[in-house]
């Protein structure tokens, strides 16, 4: 199958998914969409959100129409390291045998990241980045494809350890989940509270996916994109002279040249599953905001004032 035969399949592929995950999620489409982006893209996601949104469900019936092994881990302030990359143990034949953690999995779940000490945050988010762990000296790679959505409260923060931004800029997107509509409330409730149970079909599988995302990486970009995506987080950089006048009165650091890179990722992804086979500003435009959301820091004026993070991308984006 040519490149361009593998990208309009995709989009159909990306409606077909989209109509499996409705079965059992209702509303929450943009959410959905950034998930399958990220997914594509061969990122990971921070899905932020209060409690009952459905963050576990969604990415549950994520795993199970993508056909890939799907693992939860509840963060906890006494989890180790070794509760997830897994441990050595002595067998019966006085051999050290490693006991594979759950990371090992093409889905992970890390249900409240921010509730676990920094030292097991590490563990995981090096295994993000290297797509493997080592214990005792010897190295494990993990299975592939290999996609970690992380979940946050954004209202309990008391006794929590936030991630560093250093650790934040592994995430490709910052996912915000809303309350659901009135009727949408309804609908959930209706079907939650009666007795049915619904059948996901496979779509797609492991290699089809990793197939995807090397075509998606073959996409050539424009030169006036490449140049929007970097102008974009250049905006963003305080006490640089390409900062916008926003940035500089609202903005303590900006983000670095992940956001850019990740910019572009999207916006390929985006273009491609759309049925496109470039991708344009108006691509950029789609992701920024997930881009950028946790790759700028406001500064003392911008709470005072009450201005969000997502006021500050609007305006970088109008300049």
């Amino acid at each position: 199958m040519s490149d361009t035969e593998l990208i309009q399949s995709l989009a159909q592929k990306h409606q077909l998914l989209k109509s499996e995950i409705r079965k059992v999620i209702i509303g929450q489409e943009k959410v959905i969409d950034s998930l399958l982006l990220s997914i594509f893209s061969g990122g990971h996601c921070l899905l932020v959100g209060v409690p009952g949104l459905a963050k576990t469900l969604m990415i549950n019936t994520l795993s199970k129409a993508l056909g890939l092994r799907y693992s939860r881990i509840q963060f906890t302030p006494d989890l180790m390291p070794s509760d997830i990359i897994g441990s050595e143990i002595l067998d019966k034949n006085r051999d050290f045998q490693f006991l594979r953690g759950p990371v090992f999995a093409n889905i992970i779940l890390a249900d409240e990241i921010n509730r676990t000490p920094p030292k097991t945050q590490a563990a995981l988010l090096e295994a993000m980045q290297e797509k493997s762990v080592t214990v005792s000296g010897k190295t494990y790679p993990l299975d592939q494809p290999f996609f970690v959505l992380a979940t946050q409260n954004p209202i309990e923060q008391e006794g929590t350890y936030p991630l560093p931004e250093a650790q934040l800029d592994r995430f490709m997107l910052n996912i915000k989940l809303d309350y659901p509509s009135f009727d949408e409330e309804i609908d959930i409730v209706k079907s939650t509270t009666a007795n049915q149970e619904t059948d996901i079909s496979i779509v797609l599988s492991a290699n089809e996916i990793m197939q995807y995302q090397h075509v998606i990486s073959k996409i050539p970009v424009p030169d006036n994109v490449y140049q929007y995506a970097v102008g974009l987080v250049a905006h963003t950089r305080v006490g640089t002279p390409s900062a916008s006048s926003f940035a500089e009165k609202y903005l303590s650091w900006g983000a670095g040249p992940r956001a850019s890179q990740y910019l572009i990722i999207g916006a390929k992804t985006h273009a491609a599953l759309n049925g496109k086979f470039s991708p344009d500003i108006e691509d950029v435009n789609a992701v920024v905001h997930e881009v950028l959301r946790h790759r700028i820091v406001k500064n003392y004026y911008a709470e005072a004032e009450n201005i969000s993070t997502d006021m500050i991308i609007n305006e970088i984006v109008k300049e």
